[in-house]
């Protein structure tokens, strides 16, 4: 059957044909499903290749592009002398809602940034709300900045390591908590996510209290390996009900409806579906990730 993949906004879903003699059969839905299967059958066997045919013209309208054909298997064998391989099916470009607003990171908006940082870190030991009320203005700082990779600026780089840090600090006077540390991730490149899971946090102390929800990070971001997905979901995850600017719940759950198609179209090209993803996620004890991943399974 030839396969059509249609991702954009919210909606990821196929849509395939085939016909078998004198009969049109259709599947579709969305992706990481079996989906629905029709068939109709028409006098002629040119009547229903035609109903084939115009069906397809009009998904290619709609936007759907066509993808390896359903069921195709490789070839058995060395290819033939002088043929070229066919690469893999790429998985679609997904048109994710945007995370970051455009903006350009001009000197005095780095050094404004970098301020921000530091006021984060002498905020630590404190109130809550002070050290809520500097991680805000950080935000609004690292905002202005576009979505920059603080690895392109030196000193940004610098006081946003220093902080990070601290995420594992051995110290609960000093240490900053990890849904404070993705807020102010989510303001910049995923890359930057990516490097602070990978390496600044790579092997947490086992005391620390973000240690489960640090290896989850690190499992979700392997498995899916796309930083930009990863810091999505991550930050779902992670997010503490009425904690941090983040975590309003009708703010949660727009964010999850609006990433779960995204996130089901990327599996579905790795052979997996967005329901095995979620069922195979383990909370590490963690009641806060236990109930936002029930959350998910639930939508």
């Amino acid at each position: 059957m030839r396969r059509f993949e249609f991702v954009q906004g919210t909606s990821a879903k196929f849509w395939m044909a085939d016909v078998d003699d004198t009969t049109f059969i259709v599947v579709y839905g969305r992706l990481g499903t079996a989906g629905q299967r029709k068939e109709k059958a028409f006098p002629t066997a040119e009547a229903a290749q035609r109903e084939c045919d115009k069906k397809i013209a009009e998904k290619l309208r709609e936007g759907y592009q066509e993808v390896a054909a359903a069921g195709s298997a490789p070839a058995v064998g060395a290819p033939a002398a002088g043929a070229v391989a066919a690469a893999p099916p790429q998985p679609p470009k997904l048109d994710l809602p945007p995370r970051v607003q455009p903006g350009e990171a001009t000197e005095a908006r780095r050094k404004a940034a970098v301020h921000a940082l530091a006021a984060v870190s002498a905020a630590r030991g404190r109130r809550s709300w002070v050290l809520g009320r500097a991680v805000r203005r950080a935000r609004r700082a690292l905002e202005t900045l576009g979505g920059l990779d603080p690895a392109t600026d030196g000193a940004l780089s610098a006081a946003l390591d220093a902080l990070l840090d601290r995420v594992v600090a051995p110290s609960a006077r000093d240490r900053l908590p990890l849904v404070r540390a993705i807020e102010l991730l989510s303001e910049l490149d995923a890359a930057a996510f990516a490097r602070a899971v990978r390496d600044t946090w790579k092997a947490p102390p086992a005391a620390s209290p973000a240690a489960g929800a640090l290896a989850l990070l690190k499992r979700q971001l392997e498995e899916l390996d796309d930083p930009e997905l990863g810091l999505r979901l991550g930050a779902l995850l992670v997010d503490r009900p009425h904690h941090g600017s983040m975590s309003a719940e009708a703010g949660w759950a727009r964010r999850w409806k609006a990433l779960s198609p995204h996130l089901e179209a990327h599996l579905a090209h790795r052979g997996r579906s967005l329901k095995d993803l979620l069922a195979s996620i383990d909370a590490g004890g963690d009641p806060h990730v236990a109930e936002r991943v029930a959350r998910m399974r639930a939508a």
